[in-house]
């Protein structure tokens, strides 16, 4: 049986951060912002440990610990923050990404589990790359990279014994291999048509020839591609011909040629997300995307039948991975009051061990807020869901803040989020909309922004402030607006078109300009979001009507900006444009630049600095 570890760090943790007065708005957040996580867990050959990433230690890196009992050892030390981390089928070898600076030319490692003889198999220059997936024997190591052209993303294999690197799927645009078939004679290769379609291809790797094992009519959204052991049968995630994805699968001729897409399991009121399969392909464990919450359940891959799992202890799961032997299965699991953590089912009892017990020093998690998920129409009729997190102490209308995910195909979900608590807990609700375009609710409702329909979404941004006062629940004096990347658009769009209905904003490395960020992010990036957001060479009158620089004239509520100086996503240039503009008009803002970050804030001491910030802005301007 296992045995709780639920005291995982807790030295660490009371070494991490003293509890200062909670009176004090900068210590209160910042012990807000230092809740750590834990993720990406991966299970060794034996299912005796599991490496994972935690930012324990300041900055997101490996740790490897007993399943049973014992204490966690740190295995790399790098300057970098580590994405994630996979464990070799049959040897001690780990493979990870870390990406310098934070920006997105990641790069992938190999070290021993003890941390011995790192070493770095991607060139380490300025090419993104991203890991794919190990053999079943351990030899080689799949990954994808756009080394041959810019912009491009092909699909690479690492021989660990060698050296020996092999460029083996040259893709006309991104693409990533998902799994080996055992005998090692063929891959399936993910490859994105365009952002919100895509296709999975059986590539056979002697020849190069391709199959594609997923044609339709688009758009469709195809996840997975894991081989059976008999190398015969391939299951995915499908949304072909419906709206929500199911799981599937795809049977193989005696010439590998393959036949039409199977459903597994289905459900009308969620989509099938993560899976994994046992080693001896009897068992899927599947986790069910239910509005933003995760529902776990098993299917019996010779009957067909599924079984619900137990009920978790928190809103979301991820990274679902048996063990070898098919007796445990790991994931990541996190709340709105639970950090990221590891647990671990032991199938056989139905007991969920939780293994990692990130830090939370000075913060009561009991006393955080829960979010309540509630659901209204936006100005067309159409329905959107968002969670509202009630800030402490309020009874009725009380300042909000609107916050909106990035994506735009994004999903704003339960999961912890140390701004939210803190400013919750400084009497601020929040309110997280899931606008159309988001992903989660169906094929339909994720392309309902594409193109020239995003000016539908903007409007959604008005919709749901209208609802916020209606319901009762917003001073519409007192309304702010806070997003990072596309969630960064979103405040701008908001700000600019709807001048009146916010006290302030937070743009956090937001898109302002499709003409520059064209230009200047990736080009892979820019070549698969011409369906998403138009083509900048025949609908450039429309990208410049959607862009809310054009309007940052008619913005006139204060607004902060934060950008991460290495961020090739989207470029600094979006946030320069917005702070030059603001400050020329003599508008409020204030502009923080993290030299040591990427798209987005990893490490701790910015993860602090850029919290603190955003809960005083609001803080100042709507209370």
């Amino acid at each position: 049986m296992l045995r709780p570890i639920t005291r995982l760090f807790a030295v660490l943790a009371c070494l991490a951060a003293l509890s200062p007065a909670q009176d004090d708005l900068e210590s209160m957040v910042s012990l807000m912002a230092k809740i750590g996580f834990s993720s990406s867990p991966s299970f060794s050959p034996d299912g005796r440990r599991v490496a994972f990433v935690s930012n324990i230690s300041g900055l997101p890196q490996v740790w490897v610990m007993p399943v049973e009992s014992g204490w966690p050892a740190k295995v790399t030390e790098l300057d970098d923050p580590v994405g994630g981390v996979h464990w070799s089928p049959e040897s001690d070898w780990l493979a990870f990404t870390a990406a310098p600076g934070g920006g997105m030319n990641q790069q992938v490692y190999l070290t021993r589990a003890d941390g011995r003889r790192p070493r770095r198999i991607t060139a380490g220059r300025k090419e993104n790359n991203y890991f794919g997936t190990w053999s079943h024997d351990g030899k080689l190591l799949a990954f994808s990279s756009n080394r041959r052209r810019s912009g491009v993303i092909d699909a690479y294999t690492y021989e660990v014994a060698s050296g020996r690197t092999r460029l083996r799927v040259r893709n006309p645009g991104v693409g990533f291999a998902t799994d080996i078939s055992r005998d090692g004679k063929w891959v399936v290769v993910d490859r994105m048509e365009n952002r919100g379609d895509n296709n999975l291809y059986l590539v056979n790797l002697r020849n190069g020839k391709e199959t594609l094992l997923t044609p339709h009519e688009p758009p469709g959204s195809f996840g997975g591609g894991l081989f059976a052991p008999d190398g015969r049968t391939i299951y995915l995630t499908s949304n072909k011909g419906r709206d929500r994805a199911a799981f599937a699968k795809v049977e193989l001729d005696a010439d590998h040629g393959p036949g039409g897409i199977e459903i597994l399991a289905e459900r009308d009121d969620a989509e099938a997300e993560a899976f994994d399969v046992t080693e001896d392909g009897v068992t899927a464990a599947l986790t069910w995307n239910v509005a933003g919450k995760s529902e776990l359940a098993f299917v019996d891959l010779e009957s067909g039948g599924a079984i619900p799992g137990p009920e978790l202890p928190a809103e979301v799961a991820s990274s679902v991975e048996f063990s070898k032997d098919g007796t445990l299965l790991v994931m990541t699991i996190s709340g709105a009051i639970a950090p990221a953590d590891i647990w671990v089912l032991e199938r056989s009892s139905g007991s969920l061990t939780q293994l990692t017990a990130s830090p939370h020093a000075g913060v009561d998690l009991d006393s955080l807020v829960r979010p309540q998920l509630v659901r209204y129409r936006s100005h067309d009729g159409v329905e959107i869901t968002g969670w509202f997190y009630r800030g402490r102490g309020i009874r009725g209308r009380g300042p909000v803040v609107l916050s909106f995910h990035g994506g735009p195909e994004g999903q704003e979900r339960p999961r912890f989020r140390a701004v939210y608590q803190a400013l919750a807990a400084r009497g601020i609700s929040v309110f997280a909309p899931n606008v159309r375009g988001s992903s989660g609710f169906g094929k339909e409702f994720v392309n309902m922004d594409n193109g020239p329909l995003r000016i539908n979404a903007v409007k959604d941004i008005k919709s749901t402030v209208e609802y916020l006062a209606r319901a009762g629940l917003a001073d519409r004096k007192r309304i702010g607006i806070m997003g990072g990347s596309y969630g960064g658009y979103m405040v701008m769009a908001g700000m600019s078109e709807y001048p009146d209905l916010f006290a302030a904003g937070a743009n956090l490395y937001g898109v302002v300009n499709f003409e520059t960020f064209f230009e200047q992010t990736e080009p892979w990036m820019a070549a698969i979001s011409k369906v998403e957001y138009g083509d900048p060479e025949t609908q450039a009158d429309m990208l410049r009507a959607l862009s809310p620089i054009h309007k940052i004239g008619q913005v006139k509520a204060p607004v902060i900006v934060l950008h991460g100086a290495n961020d090739t996503n989207v470029p600094v240039v979006e946030a320069e444009q917005v702070v030059d503009s603001l400050t020329e008009r003599r508008v409020p803002v204030e502009y923080i630049l993290f030299e040591d970050e990427g798209h987005g804030f990893r490490k701790t001491k910015n993860r602090i600095r850029s919290t603190v910030a955003v809960v005083q802005w609001f803080d100042r301007y709507l209370k």
